[in-house]
């Protein structure tokens, strides 16, 4: 009989176990202290020290039009696969941070079925405390990543100082977040719906190590590989930039890396073009009385409608490519933190063979008392 109850409780046991890494697999593992919930594979690959990298989810439920936001969603999880790293898409769902979602939840997002909030550093308190959705933009995706550890993220564009700023303050949270988190954000450079050199100069006093992925230093535009104005610094190749992030973290300094990316020649949009549409948009949203987190949205709508869906398919373009770029950044990322932990471990090793000092081999039952006192 004891034996019999025993194998039940075995039983029992396995089943639940069982149980346990179905819903690991489905739904992530829950952080003991944070509301956080990262997927089963991020976690084994930051666990490992392997190359992952973030995505927003604003472009799911804000970006795009459905169903092509689900669609470019998926593909681009698939294309930072395709060169060798783990996608983590952020959102908050359910009263949590996930870090790593299934399609299910990537859908849920984009079916336009519930209500999604777009969440930001000020809005993550009050979405995570009410439950339901909060599609993370730049400074969430941030912030969650570098929760998570994840040092990369991916992402079209960021936000930066809107037009006609000196009056109105509209500054996004990401310029801030990106001074004060150390995670690098590879993107097409800013919105060309901003003002691009008020960004980079507002990027400056934030201390944001600013590059561009190429031979030229000219910040991209979004839409366009060209703005007018110059990053500080180039990178031509994955491992020159991994370097530079890699010594960003060693210093500390506890600020973010922007990596603009131009689109590809074959992708881009006319400058000029795309310019005097973004400017008829703009009036559009200033006569509509459309202000805040809602003009970014609007502006890239009406933006894809007046081009007939060219800027959209530009879009989409870009947003691969700099999927493409931020892999091979995590890619070279990871190997430079896994030789270096190489060479601690070599060093430690070493030191453990050759000790300075050896304790005496010899034992005659005699004990020696340095600096003692008889009492």
């Amino acid at each position: 009989w004891r034996v019999v109850g025993m194998r039940a409780a075995w039983r029992q046991v396995a089943l639940l176990q069982e149980t346990q890494q179905q819903w690991r697999r489905a739904f992530g593992t829950r952080h003991p202290t944070l509301p956080l919930v990262v997927s089963e594979e991020v976690a084994a690959a930051v666990k490992q020290d392997r190359p992952v990298v973030a995505l927003e989810s604003t472009i799911i439920s804000h970006g795009m039009p459905y169903p092509a936001n689900i669609e470019t969603a998926l593909q681009v999880e698939q294309t930072v696969r395709e060169h060798g790293a783990v996608p983590a898409t952020v959102a908050l769902i359910d009263g949590a941070v996930h870090v790593g979602l299934s399609q299910s939840q990537v859908e849920r997002l984009g079916s336009g079925k519930e209500k999604v909030t777009k969440t930001s550093r000020r809005d993550m308190a009050a979405v995570l405390a009410k439950g339901g959705l909060g599609a993370t933009t730049v400074s969430g995706t941030m912030i969650a990543a570098h929760m998570a550890g994840i040092a990369i993220f991916v992402t079209g564009g960021i936000g930066g100082v809107h037009r006609g700023a000196e009056t109105t303050m509209d500054i996004s949270a990401d310029l801030t977040e990106l001074g004060r988190t150390p995670v690098t954000v590879v993107c097409a450079g800013v919105k060309s719906i901003l003002d691009i050199g008020r960004t980079l100069e507002y990027l400056e006093t934030q201390g944001v190590t600013v590059l561009t992925f190429g031979k030229s230093k000219e910040f991209p535009a979004f839409f366009s590989p060209k703005s007018g104005f110059d990053a500080p610094e180039s990178i031509a190749t994955f491992e020159e930039g991994a370097r530079i992030i890699a010594a960003n973290q060693k210093l500390r300094l506890g600020s973010g890396i922007v990596v603009g990316v131009p689109i590809p020649e074959a992708d881009a949009a006319d400058a000029a073009a795309i310019e005097a549409v973004i400017q008829e948009a703009l009036r559009e949203a200033e006569k509509s009385r459309i202000a805040g987190r809602d003009v970014t949205p609007f502006i890239l709508k009406r933006v894809a409608d007046l081009t007939k869906g060219t800027s959209l398919k530009s879009n989409i373009a870009l947003v691969k490519n700099n999927a493409r770029v931020g892999a091979g950044l995590a890619c070279k990322l990871s190997e430079i933190h896994r030789a270096s932990l190489n060479r601690r471990s070599m060093h430690t090793d070493t030191r453990s063979r050759h000790p300075t000092a050896r304790p005496s081999t010899t034992n005659n039952g005699s004990v020696s008392v340095i600096g003692g006192a008889v009492i």
